[in-house]
This record gives C-alpha cells, sequence and structure tokens, in this order.
C-alpha cells in the first residue's frame, strides 16, 4: 500500500464505530499509561511503555486516525494532569509518533524489519530531535545539543529494549489482530524478518 493510499484508507477509519470505538479504548489506555505507568528521569525525560500503544494502535487505524489520537491523546493528558505549560510542540511530537508507526505497520503484512525502523525514526526524530527542541525552546536550561545528549543517550540505551518488546508483543498478538480482522494485511505468525 503507498503512503497516500494508507492515509486514506486510514482517514476511512474515523467513519466507522468499530475504529472510532478502538481508538477511543486506545486515547483512554494511553492517558493512563503517560499519567501513571512511568518513571521521570529529569523534567523532559521519561521512561514508559506507552510507545507499545502508540505501536499497535497505529497498526490498527493507520496513520491519519492515529495521528489524530496522538493529538487528543496529547490535548485531553495535558487537560487532566497538567504537568507543566501546554506546548504544542508536544502535541505535534505524539502526532510524528503515531505516523512514524503508522507508515511502517499498517496496510501491509508486519515483518520485524518494519517494527525496527518505525521505532527508529521514532526515537531519533521525535524523541532526540523534536523533543529536545520543544525543551530547549520552554525551559532554556540546557541549550539543544544539551537536552538532544541526554536524550540520545536514553534513546540508545532503551531502543534494543524497546525494539525487542515491540516485537515480541506484535508476535503474541498477531494471531488475535488476525482473528479479529483488524489489520489490512493478514500478517505472517511468528513475523518475519
Amino acid at each position: 500500500m503507498k503512503l497516500k493510499e494508507k492515509f486514506s484508507s486510514s482517514a476511512k477509519n474515523l467513519k466507522n464505530v468499530r475504529y472510532i470505538a478502538i481508538m477511543a479504548i486506545f486515547i483512554a489506555l494511553k492517558i493512563i499509561s503517560s499519567s501513571y505507568l512511568h518513571f521521570t528521569v529529569s523534567h523532559n525525560l521519561r521512561v514508559g511503555i506507552g510507545f507499545v500503544l502508540v505501536a499497535i494502535e497505529a497498526s490498527i487505524l493507520g496513520p491519519s486516525a492515529g495521528m489524530l489520537s496522538g493529538a487528543i491523546t496529547d490535548t485531553l493528558g495535558f487537560l487532566l494532569h497538567p504537568d507543566g505549560p501546554y506546548f504544542p510542540g508536544y502535541t505535534l511530537t505524539a502526532m510524528m509518533g503515531s505516523f512514524f508507526y503508522g507508515i511502517f505497520l499498517y496496510g501491509h503484512p508486519i515483518k520485524m524489519r518494519h517494527i525496527l525502523l518505525a521505532k527508529l525514526c521514532n526515537s531519533v526524530f521525535t524523541n532526540i530531535l523534536l523533543n529536545s527542541l520543544w525543551s530547549s525552546m520552554l525551559y532554556t536550561k540546557k541549550t539543544l545539543w544539551g537536552y538532544m545528549a541526554a536524550s540520545l543517550v536514553k534513546n540508545t540505551t532503551l531502543f534494543p529494549i524497546e525494539a525487542i518488546l515491540l516485537i515480541l508483543l506484535f508476535n503474541a498478538m498477531i494471531p488475535l489482530l488476525n482473528a479479529r480482522h483488524l489489520l489490512k494485511s493478514k500478517t505472517d505468525f511468528p513475523i518475519r524478518f
């Protein structure tokens, strides 16, 4: 499936009550995860399991619906549990996270390389680059490079752990996702490279 087709197919999911209900469940789970299921390394570095929910949601809903869900999740999460000032850049980061998982995991059989590429793009572009940029704009205690260095250490350390966790989780969930016809393309079990 080409990128344009992924976006239009994903946007069509927003007209289906089943997919809207799935999106609502994932929004609630992501808000709970970001509010309670993490630990804070510093004021701008957190470690949690929210990326797992974003990846699964984007593989089901696609990039368009996933990006909308990311924006709603970030905004509602801030309104329910404000942690510092509201900044739309972080909403863009949440949307981009869903975008990367959606373009790599939606609309074709999921493979290990897709999971690894999606996680790598998320780690580099959203976590290291965008979040560091937003933190340097908001807090200015460090320069952009200082935030990027701290984020690089965190993301380099966590990348293999998070990638393995995603691969194991998708392997465990593929039979269920296929049986419920939640994926656009039937994915082999176990996931191949």
